[in-house]
């Protein structure tokens, strides 16, 4: 852990550095529900890395009883802003937050990419936060998306694990693929019970912002990237496990 981190700094945006896409929140965050929704269980929820509630609002179609935790005080704010008390916050680091039980559905989207001890909080969840029978949902975005090997073919970025200057200055302290990801899950003592991808991704998120602004990108369509995204999901942008508590 790096007491020495800025969260806050961490959230914030520029046109020169841009990291949020109106992609991410309008097409993979109902997708990666959409994905989820079959493994859940009944129970509570816990997010892990609520961001500004985005991800969050959408938990609580499925889930009367939703926590959250997250560094970054000024997202926290935010989050409650929008969704009131009816998730309960925890502004806190991973690696030193005290919570008050186990939780029957736990889900970390696009987070274990930013963390300095990955294998260290998964561990926490397995041992700590993860009820008997609950299920854990790991999302990281995917090195080998088309997106980022046509710009690795560009001379854009180095290889398909690199991390950007954009990452990095958002946090970013890795990329993960599949099996990297597997990798940390059964490091920190998770069951691995599935594994998949989240829609077919040959465009980057600026170029789909652009797009889905016309009439060329149909509902159609993005359904059937996702779907081809379960048949290939190392070609996926966003890749996923879900995880039973293990050893």
């Amino acid at each position: 852990m790096n007491d020495k981190r800025n969260y806050n700094a961490e959230i914030i945006d520029s046109e020169e550095r841009k990291y949020a896409y109106g992609f991410d929140f309008d097409v993979m965050h109902p997708y990666m529900i959409q994905s989820f929704q079959p493994f859940f269980r009944p129970g509570n929820m816990l997010e892990l890395g609520s961001f500004k509630g985005d991800f969050t609002r959408r938990l609580l179609a499925h889930f009367d009883d939703v926590s959250c935790v997250e560094a970054s005080d000024q997202a926290m704010a935010e989050a409650q802003a929008r969704l009131g008390d009816r998730v309960q916050f925890h502004n806190a680091l991973f690696e030193q937050a005290q919570l008050p039980g186990r939780y029957d559905n736990i889900v970390m989207t696009h987070v274990l990419e930013h963390l300095d001890d990955p294998v260290q909080v998964l561990r926490r969840v397995n041992e700590e936060w993860l009820a008997p029978g609950g299920r854990f949902f790991l999302a990281c975005p995917n090195a080998n998306a088309p997106s980022r090997q046509i710009a690795v073919k560009m001379g854009l970025i180095s290889h398909n694990s690199a991390v950007t200057p954009a990452e990095a200055e958002h946090g970013h302290r890795c990329t993960y693929a599949l099996d990297t990801l597997e990798r940390d899950a059964v490091a920190a003592g998770l069951k691995v019970v599935h594994r998949s991808g989240i829609f077919f991704k040959a465009l980057a998120n600026f170029q789909w912002d652009r797009l889905l602004q016309t009439d060329i990108i149909s509902p159609a369509y993005l359904d059937g990237c996702y779907a081809l995204g379960q048949q290939y999901p190392d070609l996926c942008s966003t890749i996923y496990l879900v995880c039973e508590p293990g050893r």
